[in-house]
């Protein structure tokens, strides 16, 4: 009798920090063509190697506009917009406003845990291990894979989960 084939899936917060890039390039030159930010400081900033994200401009309301068209961007890149978090809002040089996001691209421990309790409370035939960078999730039914991937989607977590390796 033949043995029953196992499937698998990883999960993980990858980014891909080129699209970022792109995305980033873009924000900028939608931000220097906009009428409202003429002569004024306007700066979108990204770190790749600290993993850090800087928008500098005269106020909180200019910022938060840069934000939402960067968001967009993102977005259309096919970025999760749970990839930035905010890490500080403060004054810079001439009296303009810089606000730091950090660039979330691994899901921490402790996040890794709530993911493995998530996947237990859900009673299905299915082990998930954490394998430092990702978790693998494994099982016979491809539909309860599926289940676990739906669930985790719905949750309010920090990192952007990545489902990858679908076998």
């Amino acid at each position: 009798m033949a043995k029953a084939k196992e499937h698998h899936f990883d999960i993980s917060a990858k980014l891909d920090m080129q699209e970022m890039k792109n995305a980033v390039i873009q924000a900028q030159k939608e931000v220097d063509n906009r009428y409202d930010f003429k002569g004024i400081k306007k700066e979108i900033e990204l770190n790749q190697t600290a993993k850090i994200l800087t928008v500098l401009t005269a106020t909180d309301s200019k910022i938060d506009a840069m934000k939402d068209i960067l968001l967009s961007k993102m977005n259309k890149r096919g970025i999760s917009l749970n990839s930035l978090e905010e890490l500080k809002v403060e004054d810079a040089s001439g009296g303009n406003r810089k606000v730091s996001y950090k660039i979330i691209d691994t899901i921490e421990k402790d996040e890794a845990k709530t993911i493995q309790s998530e996947i237990k409370k859900l009673k299905l035939k299915v082990t998930a291990v954490n394998q430092g960078e990702e978790i693998r999730v494994t099982g016979k039914n491809i539909d309860d894979l599926q289940a676990v991937m739906r669930h985790l989607k719905s949750l309010d977590l920090k990192a952007p989960l990545v489902f990858d390796n679908f076998r």
